[in-house]
């Protein structure tokens, strides 16, 4: 299950996605994000996910990846549609027997939510799938950079924020090696009680806390030995400019907005 968490990986490529600027995709996400939330009809919604799937297939990452990265989080998608279908009472009556009661609002809330929270899961993957970690670290940079008029450390800001996601991987991979390694000494982490499972995830938790302090001290130690000492005076390989792609791509994400508010009042 682990080796299935694919958040924060970067899958190399050339397609129009992967060509676009790293800060229109940041903001082409931020704007995707609000475009799931905007609507509160299907149609909306649908709007939405046309929207991610195209841009999914535009950058072609295959959809098993995709598929992946949706795979760990079925218990939560499972738990906040259960949520809904049992504790939402509009609606008609579609079964009911002693306290269970399932309506027409509450099994449509359940599968609006469902579908928000997957196509948040997909936007925001996509966007570290075809973003590589420097190119996002720019990103957030350049675009917070307003913030250094108030003295915000925006370069501090937008180097750890990609660290953490660029060690996310890092982490899951360290975690199933622990696991693999605590089992095959004959631990039981599957079986037993809720307490019993919490127990057995102490062997694990420690070498991980200690493999963690370790990688951020090497990685602290690395970068005073390169004379890192922040943003001040820094250069880049690699400047951002804007093309004509970048801006018809702000236009059809404005386009898919302006329809997902039509299509939600409309219909």
């Amino acid at each position: 299950m682990l080796k299935d968490i694919t958040i924060g990986q970067f899958f190399p490529g050339n397609s129009v996605v992967h060509r676009l600027d790293s800060r229109v995709k940041i903001i082409i996400t931020i704007a995707f994000i609000v475009m799931l939330f905007l609507p509160n009809s299907f149609y909306g919604l649908g709007i939405g996910m046309v929207f991610v799937l195209g841009a999914f297939l535009l950058s072609r990452i295959p959809f098993k990846m995709m598929l992946k990265s949706l795979k760990p989080l079925i218990p939560i998608l499972l738990f906040t549609g259960i949520l809904n279908l049992f504790f939402i009472s509009t609606g008609d009556v579609l079964f009911e027997w002693k306290l269970i009661k399932i309506t027409t609002g509450g099994a449509t809330t359940a599968a609006f939510m469902i579908i928000r929270i997957i196509g948040l899961i997909i936007g925001s993957s996509l966007l570290t799938y075809t973003t590589s970690p420097i190119a996002l670290t720019d990103a957030i940079e350049r675009l917070l950079s307003p913030l250094k008029k108030i003295k915000l450390p925006v370069h501090e800001l937008a180097m750890m924020m990609t660290i953490a996601l660029r060690f996310i991987p890092t982490l899951i991979e360290e975690t199933d090696k622990i696991m693999s390694a605590q089992k095959a000494r004959g631990a039981d982490l599957e079986t037993g009680s809720l307490i019993q499972r919490a127990k057995a995830l102490v062997p694990i938790l420690i070498p991980l806390f200690v493999s963690s302090f370790r990688r951020a001290e090497d990685l602290a130690l690395a970068m005073e030995c390169r004379c890192y000492h922040g943003g001040e005076g820094r250069t880049r390989l690699k400047q951002l400019k804007t093309a004509p792609r970048d801006y018809i791509a702000l236009f059809v994400t404005a386009g898919f907005i302006a329809l997902t508010v039509l299509a939600d009042k409309m219909l």
